[in-house]
């Protein structure tokens, strides 16, 4: 069987993890999940796990690779930071995080849709195109969730 390996990257301070974080891992789950009940019956396994960062590797925090790879390098990603509100609170002291900026909308998580995509450019698979209804859902006009 074919293997994809993702390495999700994040802060850990006595089991806890910031706000942005938690949403990235969150969403690698749920995504690795659906990925392999797509990609199995293919005979591709997608496996993870987590690599637990200290207050000195911050500017790694949040960063998932796919074989190794990160993923701004495999999807036309910008990478940036702002102020993080939850690692300040978790650290004690002002803390600048990781963002991305993904299909032209900055995000502090990284978000489903960028990992599934990524996953299947790495697998060098076409991703089945889905076509978007009238009214997307998206929480803003500029389209960025």
């Amino acid at each position: 069987m074919k293997k994809l390996i993702i390495e999700w990257k994040h802060l850990d301070v006595e089991g806890e993890t910031c706000n942005r974080c938690y949403d990235t891992g969150e969403n690698l789950n749920q995504e690795v999940k659906r990925l392999n009940r797509a990609l199995q019956p293919q005979g591709i396994e997608v496996e993870w796990f987590e690599t637990k960062l200290d207050d000195t590797q911050i500017p790694q925090s949040n960063t998932i690779l796919f074989n190794g790879v990160p993923i701004e390098d495999i999807l036309d990603i910008k990478v940036s930071e702002n102020f993080c509100e939850s690692c300040t609170a978790l650290l004690g002291n002002e803390t600048y995080c990781r963002t991305i900026t993904y299909e032209g909308c900055e995000y502090e998580d990284i978000p489903a849709k960028a990992i599934r995509q990524a996953a299947f450019k790495v697998l060098g698979i076409e991703e089945a195109k889905r076509v978007p209804m009238a009214n997307s859902g998206c929480c803003n006009n500029s389209g960025c969730c």
